[in-house]
C-alpha cells in the first residue's frame, strides 16, 4: 500500500461535514383568529420539513380553526375532541381555548413531529383550564382503545369502548388526499365518535386530477354506517403558485360533516 492510500485510513468513505446542507430548521407562524380576543392571535412553531407535511399551516387548517371558533358552543364547548393528522394542532389548541373537556391531539409517531405539536401545545396562550388538552402518537388503522382510555396503561384497557369514552368530535384537517387511508381513517372514526357525534371533514384539492378520489371519501363513509353532510365550499389563495388552469379548483376549502346513522 502507497503512502497516499494508507492516509485514507478508515476515514476514505466519510462524508465531510459541509458536504451535505442542514435541514430546515424549525420556524414560526401566527394564525389570527377571525374577530376573536384572549387570544387574538396563535402563534405555532412548526417542524422545517417533513414527509408528513407538518411544516405547513394549510388552508384546510385555518379554515377549520375558524369554523370550530364559530361554532364552538354547538361542537366544542364541553366536548371530548379528538383530532388525526394534527400536524402543528391548530385546531386541537382552538378547542382548548374554547372549554372542551378533552382534547386528544394526534399525529403520526414521529419524535420530532409530536414535539412542536407539544410545544404549541404548552406555549398556547388562552386554553381553558376546564380543557385537558393532549398530545399523542397514532398509525391510522390501528386499534384504537387507548386513545379513548389514554389515562389508563395499557393493561388495564377494557376489551371493548364503552359509549361514554368516545369522542364528541372529530377533526379530519387536509386528510382525505390519503386515498390508500381513506378506509382506516373511517374504522378509526367509526369505533371512537359516539352515536350523536360528528367528524368534520375539511380538505383542499391540491392535485386537482385527482379531485374525485378526493370525493370518494364521502361515498365510502356510507360503508361505515356515515351520512355525508356538505357544508360548504369557499374559495381561498392556493397554498402553492402552480397551472393557473387549475387554480379555481386548487383555491377550494371543502367542509363536511359525517353523521352516524347508527
Amino acid at each position: 500500500m502507497s503512502d497516499d492510500e494508507a492516509d485514507f485510513g478508515t476515514n476514505m468513505f466519510e462524508e465531510p461535514e459541509d458536504f451535505r446542507p442542514p435541514p430546515p430548521e424549525s420556524h414560526f407562524v401566527e394564525y389570527e383568529r377571525n374577530g376573536k380576543t384572549d387570544p387574538s392571535k396563535i402563534k405555532l412553531k412548526l417542524v422545517g420539513k417533513s414527509p408528513l407535511w407538518g411544516h405547513l399551516l394549510w388552508n384546510a387548517g385555518k379554515y377549520t380553526a375558524d369554523y370550530l371558533d364559530k361554532h364552538a358552543s354547538e361542537l366544542v364547548t364541553g366536548k371530548k375532541v379528538l383530532e388525526l393528522g394534527a400536524a402543528a394542532g391548530l385546531p386541537s389548541l382552538v378547542c382548548g381555548i374554547n372549554g372542551a373537556s378533552k382534547v386528544l391531539c394526534t399525529d403520526y409517531p414521529d419524535p420530532d413531529l409530536l414535539s412542536h405539536i407539544q410545544y404549541n401545545v404548552d406555549h398556547c396562550e388562552g386554553i381553558s383550564e376546564k380543557s385537558n388538552v393532549k398530545v399523542a402518537g397514532f398509525i391510522w388503522g390501528q386499534d384504537e382503545t387507548a386513545l379513548c382510555y389514554d389515562d389508563l396503561a395499557d393493561k388495564d384497557l377494557p376489551e371493548t369502548i364503552h359509549e361514554s369514552a368516545k369522542f364528541d368530535l372529530i377533526i379530519l384537517s387536509d386528510l382525505v388526499f390519503n386515498h390508500t387511508e381513506h378506509r382506516k381513517l373511517l374504522t378509526n372514526c367509526r369505533n371512537t365518535l359516539k352515536k350523536n357525534g360528528s367528524c368534520l371533514v375539511v380538505f383542499s384539492p391540491h392535485r386537482p386530477w385527482l379531485l374525485q378520489e378526493d370525493l370518494k371519501f364521502f361515498e365510502t363513509c356510507e360503508d361505515y354506517e356515515f351520512k355525508a353532510e356538505f357544508v360548504e365550499l369557499v374559495n381561498w389563495k392556493p397554498m402553492f403558485e402552480e397551472d393557473d388552469e387549475t387554480v379555481e379548483i386548487r383555491s377550494r376549502v371543502y367542509c363536511y360533516k359525517l353523521l352516524p346513522q347508527w
